[in-house]
Order: C-alpha cells, then structure tokens, then sequence
C-alpha cells in the first residue's frame, strides 16, 4: 500500500523526483481531464480517519455533498458515504471549475467538523481524485463499497 508519510525521506524525494521526471503532479496520480464525460471522485478523510462516525453525520455530509452537485447542476449516477471516504460518480463539463468548487465544500465541511469536535485547525480531507471509469463498473463499485468495507451484508441495505 502506497503510505508515503511512512517513507524515509531519501523514499519520499525518490517518489518526488520520480513524479515531476514523468511529467505527473507531485501528489496525486495524472488526471483525466474530458469534459461531460463521467468520473469517479473520491474524497478520503485525512489519515482515513472515520471522521463521518455517526448516522447524523453520514447523513449531514450526504445532504451536503448532493446539495453541492444540485447546485453545480451535475448529472449523478451514484455516491456512496462512508464514515472515512466517499465516491459520487458524476458528468462533469469544467474540470476545472468543479475542482475548485469541491475544494470549497471540503473546506466548509472541515470547519463544521472541526468545529463540532472542537479542534479549529485539524486536517479532515486528504484529496480528491478523479479518473475515468466504465460507467457500469463504477456504479456497482460505488454501490457495494458499504459491503465491501463489512457494514452491510447486501448493499441495498446501507442508507
């Protein structure tokens, strides 16, 4: 498993080095960037920190998170929220400008979060990756990940 704060520093610049030698950003993998095509985005709590750990605030961040693809007015086929991560599968026209409004929405949840737990400052999201994906797989990814990570049996049954 990729773990580069476990790495020595002589790892993490190798990694860096790497990286910028093949044209890639520095931290994260290349993205596609096609418009109105679907992408999976996946949002991960920092360290994977089950930061969403109760039903009310799944279900806050879920409200949140479909509010802020209605505003967009983007096309979603599925997201799932899980108390350390997320995945939405949406259509997606300017990369760019849907970048810039998901790092919004990260911040203002990070500061409900922080707020809530009383800890102003504390990192809650590590990043937000896109790529492309066969729509069907995506969808049954997204839809059995509640399975996956062993909080349901079958996913129909996670909220």
């Amino acid at each position: 498993m990729y773990d580069y704060r476990k790495w020595t520093p002589e790892q993490q610049q190798a990694a860096v080095t790497e990286r910028k030698q093949r044209g890639y950003p520095w931290h994260s993998p290349p993205h596609l960037d096609e418009p109105d095509r679907f992408h999976i985005i996946t949002g991960s709590c920092h360290d994977h920190t089950p930061l969403l750990d109760t039903d009310t605030r799944l279900a806050w961040f879920e409200t949140e998170l479909l509010d802020h693809i209605k505003a967009q007015e983007l096309s979603c086929a599925a997201w799932v929220v899980l108390p350390n991560h997320y995945h939405i599968l949406v259509k997606i026209g300017d990369i760019k400008q849907f970048t810039r409004k998901q790092g919004q929405l990260h911040g203002r949840t990070s500061f409900e979060i922080n707020r809530d737990d009383n800890k102003v400052g504390r990192k809650v999201w590590y990043r937000c990756m896109r790529s492309e994906a066969h729509y069907y797989t995506t969808l049954n990814y997204i839809h059995n990940k509640p399975v996956k990570h062993g909080y349901v049996k079958k996913w129909g049954d996670w909220p």
